[in-house]
């Protein structure tokens, strides 16, 4: 499907930010922020909201490091991004460490320009840490730095809020959204209806709300593969019939159901 102008500025808005982080152009990359802007990186930790706690994020987590992004598709719906990607990190050790993430752009409108309202990062702080245990004594040394970094910039609570990303609905969660992706490629409303909360909203493609047994018919053959999850959601790289996208599935705060699917597409197989 076509770009038309206003998605390509949301798409050169968001371009932005790896080349700030490349150039570790630090005045650059928080400009790229409007006012009251929330940064949830890994999503599902404690949010950074405004100007001087995404600045207090910059330092402890891009400064010190050289990041490359490796992006597969970017998506657009409303004004919101969705991006597709690995991220490559080398801290300052040499440790290199690749996650897969989705990252989710949220833009308005501010000083003639597109400035990011909102930034979730989905991404496993498991898993990386994990793979940064891996690569020997140069990711033991970096995870030795990284704890007073964050105490130093963050505070003991900022350092603390930072775990909560550990927490969220995990393996569980993918389960479930497995089993409620079956239930849509088989085309069994039944099945789908099981998983989703009474009142559970379902957009596909992302605004554009249906009914569950709907999802079950346009969502018929789905297919998936790389499947990350952060806090209560769990985000998934789709395709549908012809096009490409991502899944965002939100679970409720106290229970294994699902109150929300958004599949963000790089076309429209539904229509309107």
């Amino acid at each position: 499907m076509p770009l038309d102008r206003t998605d390509e500025d949301l798409l050169a808005a968001v371009r932005e930010s790896p080349r700030a982080v490349a150039a570790h152009d630090k005045d650059a990359w928080v400009g790229l922020f409007a006012g009251n802007a929330a940064v949830h990186d890994p999503y599902g930790s404690r949010e950074h909201i405004g100007p001087d706690a995404i600045s207090r994020f910059y330092n402890v987590f891009i400064a010190p490091n050289s990041i490359a992004f490796s992006v597969d598709r970017d998506l657009v719906a409303g004004h919101t991004v969705v991006r597709d990607l690995h991220i490559e990190t080398t801290m300052s050790t040499g440790a290199t460490v690749t996650v897969p993430m989705h990252l989710r752009y949220d833009l308005v409108a501010a000083h003639g320009g597109w400035r990011i309202a909102r930034l979730a990062a989905h991404w496993e702080l498991a898993v990386m840490i994990a793979r940064l245990l891996r690569t020997g004594p140069t990711g033991l040394l970096a995870g030795a730095k990284l704890g007073p970094q964050l105490v130093a910039e963050l505070g003991v609570g900022g350092a603390m809020g930072m775990m909560r990303a550990l927490r969220g609905v995990g393996g569980a969660g993918k389960r479930v959204v497995r089993g409620l992706f079956e239930a849509a490629a088989a085309g069994d409303s039944d099945g789908v209806r099981a998983l989703l909360d009474e009142r559970a909203v379902v957009e596909l493609p992302a605004g554009h709300p249906i009914a569950a047994a709907d999802f079950a018919e346009r969502a018929r053959d789905i297919e998936w593969d790389k499947m990350i999850a952060a806090g209560r959601t769990v985000s998934v790289s789709v395709r549908v019939g012809a096009s490409r996208g991502v899944a965002f599935v939100d679970f409720a705060p106290d229970r294994p159901r699902v109150t929300a699917v958004r599949v963000f597409l790089d076309g429209d197989p539904v229509g309107d």
